[in-house]
């Protein structure tokens, strides 16, 4: 059965792209097929994934019902990719009248059954294209930097997570909280992550045992077009996500 799973947190620079690149990459390499949806307007995901590009056909096409989701897949080396572009933030606007929770869902039920893992990264924000990421997965990860603003931004989460369980999704699980850019040296490193402890208890979640170090290979990488463990694979974060996927798919296995 395919398992959907969304990166998210509503603030910005945490990691979500790197850690659904990365992911959607790692599950490929372990044999799984795999299709991952860029949910944010920057547009970033498919560049890591070695997209050259711009596509004529992306993500808002594909949510506004102008194609079916298989005319907007493209093939990398790291397994299939749903892009986007800034066009996506019209959607938010165009979805304002409401009613429009689903549409995610609706459109991703042609193609789920070719996949085993579907991926989607989402924007840092808790707007109706987040709504639409939770109705349509059945898990969350939710990487957060192990600084106190990060913190209080999974806080937010909650109750948009809390929201769709009621009234849409009720299968949805925070699969976990994952610990990027993490500096184990730095006292304020071992706070947040007491704190994020207390916090994983509220989502019923875990924190990974896998925690992401700090390095320069994560801000190279979407440069190559390639996950960090694929451009840098000795390094600490190119190490840490490789054990963090085989985490994932252990768990889910």
């Amino acid at each position: 059965m395919t398992k959907i799973i969304s990166i998210s947190n509503q603030k910005g620079g945490v990691g979500k792209t790197t850690t659904a690149a990365s992911l959607s990459a790692g599950l490929f390499a372990l044999g799984q097929k795999v299709l991952s949806i860029d949910l944010d307007p920057q547009g970033d995901l498919g560049f890591c994934l070695g997209l050259e590009s711009d596509s004529p056909v992306t993500l808002y096409d594909v949510l506004t019902k102008k194609c079916p989701a298989q005319s907007a897949i493209q093939s990398t080396e790291y397994g299939d990719v749903i892009p986007s572009d800034i066009s996506l933030e019209s959607v938010v606007v165009e979805f304002a009248k409401g009613g429009c929770e689903a549409y995610l869902k609706d459109v991703l039920g042609s193609v789920i059954d070719s996949y085993d893992y579907i991926i989607i990264d989402t924007p840092p924000a808790l707007n109706i294209l987040t709504v639409n990421c939770y109705v349509a997965s059945d898990y969350i990860i939710i990487p957060m930097l192990t600084e106190i603003l990060s913190l209080s931004g999974v806080i937010k989460i909650r109750e948009t997570i809390q929201a769709v369980q009621e009234s849409f999704n009720p299968r949805l699980k925070v699969l976990g909280i994952l610990m990027t850019r993490n500096i184990t040296r730095l006292n304020l490193s071992k706070e947040v992550e007491e704190m994020a402890s207390d916090l994983s208890a509220l989502f019923n979640t875990r924190i990974f045992t896998t925690r992401i170090r700090n390095g320069v290979a994560t801000a190279e990488c979407p440069a190559h077009g390639k996950p960090v463990q694929f451009y840098a694979p000795r390094s600490n974060p190119g190490k840490d996500y490789t054990a963090f996927v085989q985490e994932v798919f252990t768990i889910l296995k």
